[in-house]
């Protein structure tokens, strides 16, 4: 079934190629669908388009298709084109000729766009629950740690003292702010399309602040052909902000490969959490840190695939709009799925303690012997090379504690800060 068709059957190949993964993607969409419809409808009913007793049997079955969705049973027939086609067919079968009414005034182009909007919005409300749940994890674990030292480093060189503390709160507000992109892809979401019809609006009487009010919009997209203009746009924001969230679990994963490591040994993990080798039997393996790494990695090239599936398409519908939707429905999962590790992970997290006591770390401690001269009164760039020289010719020996100034500075003191930053964002998503 295809709503399009009228006396000619399209060649199987055309049909197989043009179809591509579409029914297996719609399946995202399917319950946003026949929300949508159910919303549409009511503005049908209201504005006199479709009688109040045919509403009334749409209305119904269209609950039913709802919660077959929701139960698992549905699915889209051999030879029915998208989701759109299914509801229509199902409808038509379960209350006949009135089921044919549902599309009057909108077209397949402002219906998966509805679906699309409604799905993201859901989705990036999930992933902000995700992101809480990480971010409270860390935070927690960075009061846990505020005091444990160990060594910073820059250029793969040993650098400064710094602490899991420290370590543990960065990548939580660097998740706070992640959710500023994730915040305006879900205001762009957040506009209603419905009623726009293939971009060019309907004659019909639509009450589109009805339809925006049932379905949750903020508000309705004002110009119906810029309606049309955000699909593409919106996929690309949308991957913007989770590809931001992956750029910032891609470095975790990466340090705690690093961490874990023989060489660093800062921090290890049960061995029912890694993986061993098949000659090597020492070997204890981060493969769920090095698989999160590779997916965000992934996640993070989504937005340069859309843009280039997109820009160069003037304004209207494309059909090409519908390949997007095999790359950024399922990305959604990827990223659940991604922090969902990393939280069994961290969870399970073992710090090692006294790091800061092997000698190869004396050198941390070179910044806080130049302090130390300065605050006594020497210049701090006659204090910088006094300790310079020491450390050339070999006689460098810490001998100055972390002030208490620094040590709060590496610890957790302004972890309150962070975790109302992160409030403050997340009420702004609701």
């Amino acid at each position: 079934m295809k709503l399009w068709q009228k006396d000619i059957t399209p060649h199987t190949a055309v049909e197989s190629f043009t179809a591509g993964k579409d029914r297996e993607m719609d399946l995202f969409i399917a319950e946003y669908d026949v929300i949508g419809s159910l919303a549409h409808l009511e503005m049908l009913r209201q504005t006199g388009l479709i009688p109040q007793e045919e509403a009334r049997l749409l209305e119904s079955a269209l609950n039913d298709i709802l919660q077959e969705v929701k139960d698992g049973h549905f699915m889209l027939e051999e030879g029915v084109e998208d989701v759109h086609s299914q509801v229509e067919l199902l409808l038509t079968r379960r209350v006949g000729e009135p089921g044919k009414k549902i599309h009057t005034g909108r077209s397949r182009n402002d219906q998966v766009l509805t679906d699309m909007k409604l799905f993201f919005k859901a989705e990036l409300q999930q992933t902000v629950a995700h992101i809480k749940h990480f971010f409270d994890l860390l935070m927690d674990k960075s009061d846990a740690y505020s005091t444990v030292l160990m060594p910073g480093y820059t250029h793969f060189q040993i650098g400064m003292v710094s602490s899991f503390g420290l370590w543990f709160a960065a990548y939580g507000e660097s998740l706070s702010e992640d959710l500023l992109s994730v915040q305006s892809a879900y205001q762009l979401a957040n506009k209603n399309p419905l009623g726009s019809a293939a971009g060019y609006g309907s004659s019909f009487p639509l009450n589109r602040d009805l339809t925006t009010q049932l379905l949750g919009f903020e508000s309705p997209h004002i110009n119906v052909l810029a309606a049309q203009m955000s699909r593409g746009k919106t996929e690309r924001v949308v991957a913007q902000a989770l590809a931001n969230i992956a750029a910032t679990l891609t470095k975790f994963s990466y340090d705690c490969c690093l961490f874990m490591s023989g060489n660093f040994g800062f921090i290890r993990f049960p061995d029912h959490l890694t993986t061993g080798s098949s000659i090597m039997p020492h070997k204890k393996n981060p493969d769920v840190f090095e698989l999160v790494r590779a997916r965000c990695n992934s996640l993070q090239a989504l937005p340069n695939e859309i843009t280039m599936m997109t820009n160069n398409l003037p304004s209207g519908y494309h059909r090409d709009f519908q390949l997007i939707k095999e790359r950024i429905f399922p990305a959604f999962g990827m990223l659940h799925d991604s922090l969902d590790m990393l939280c069994l992970m961290v969870e399970n997290i073992t710090i090692t303690p006294d790091l800061l006591d092997d000698p190869k770390y004396k050198y941390l401690f070179t910044v806080e012997e130049i302090n130390k001269l300065t605050h006594s009164g020497v210049p701090f760039r006659e204090a910088y090379k006094q300790v310079g020289y020491a450390v050339e010719n070999g006689t460098f020996e810490p001998g100055a504690m972390l002030t208490h100034t620094h040590l709060g500075s590496i610890g957790n003191l302004g972890n309150n800060r962070i975790r109302a930053a992160m409030e403050e964002i997340i009420a702004l998503i609701k």
